[in-house]
């Protein structure tokens, strides 16, 4: 555990995982954090964000800096979300060994894993067998990332480690349709079709997807749980060990909303990976388990998202 006046710079404070890191800290009495956005450092230029870390010498790094989307996103930028991920996690580990940077976690995601893996997904299972066309670009930045902190630790003796979470949700989520992950997509065209008094609502797909969701705080939990123990495994899963299909999910938000109208789907757009279940066995015996139940959590991410709400 690291101590109460230890320097942490987390990159992408602004972001959903990033500001949720950052409330938790400040909540356990941390007042040293450091925060930079991205019109003061490039995190894609490599001089900046070297001089960066050397100058501001932080004990301790969290990486929740990248760039993400649902996939929709992921298909039409791949190279955007290849060549930018690939720089941002590049920089800023290397840059961390080269200034001495004790302690580094590295959030990356559960797409890392082959589209048809065996389930619940095992860390081993990672480079087994082909990923989700859909993601591929951001999955192998994502794995790179973790090839390259498992090398550093072997080469270099730092203690850096990989967390690999489900699919979040929470506060300060992205709810453009053209970009945005499946949850609050859905939060989002059921809160539209309510207010507007749509009659129905057409999804991708067919629905049946499985998929594990974790609140984002849940996983700033286990930031703070990781960051600074010792440990000899470099890469760790962190999910809620409970899965459901697309449509379960779309039926709880018309649930919670409270949205009655038909709910039908397009089975010629694509589904995605068939399921992602994580199997958290190495992070519950070290002592780390998920609190927030889903229905719980999506309620309390629906009333985040109305005092937020862009119209």
């Amino acid at each position: 555990m690291i101590k109460k006046n230890s320097k942490i710079y987390v990159a992408g404070e602004r972001g959903m995982v990033g500001s949720s890191v950052i409330r938790l800290l400040k909540d356990k009495g941390f007042q040293n954090i450091i925060t930079m956005n991205k019109k003061k450092l490039n995190l894609l230029n490599q001089k900046e964000t070297f001089n960066f870390l050397k100058e501001t010498k932080p004990d301790s790094i969290v990486i929740a800096a990248a760039k993400v989307g649902g996939i929709n996103a992921n298909n039409l930028y791949r190279a955007e979300f290849i060549y930018q991920n690939l720089q941002i996690q590049n920089n800023l580990i290397h840059g961390s060994y080269i200034s001495g940077i004790k302690n580094l976690i590295f959030l990356g995601s559960s797409c890392i894993y082959p589209r048809d893996s065996i389930q619940p997904i095992k860390e081993k299972y990672l480079l087994t067998s082909p990923l989700e066309y859909t993601n591929e670009p951001y999955a192998i930045a994502k794995i790179a990332g973790v090839k390259m902190i498992e090398n550093y630790n072997k080469q270099y003796k730092t203690n850096y480690l990989c967390l690999m979470p489900c699919n979040l949700y929470g506060p300060n989520d992205n709810y453009d349709l053209k970009t945005s992950h499946f949850l609050p997509a859905i939060i989002k065209r059921i809160h539209d079709a309510k207010t507007k008094n749509k009659e129905k609502v057409i999804f991708w797909g067919n629905g049946t997807s499985l998929r594990e969701l974790m609140h984002v705080d849940d996983l700033a939990n286990a930031v703070y749980f990781f960051l600074g123990k010792k440990t000899s495994e470099y890469l760790i899963n962190v999910g809620s060990n409970t899965e459901y299909s697309i449509r379960d999910y779309i039926k709880l938000v018309c649930k919670i909303i409270g949205y009655t109208g038909k709910i039908s789907f397009d089975k010629k757009m694509p589904n995605g990976t068939p399921r992602k279940l994580l199997d958290c066995s190495i992070a519950n015996k070290l002592g780390w388990r998920h609190k927030i139940k889903i229905e719980e959590g999506i309620k309390s991410t629906y009333s985040d998202y109305l005092k937020n709400e862009i119209l």
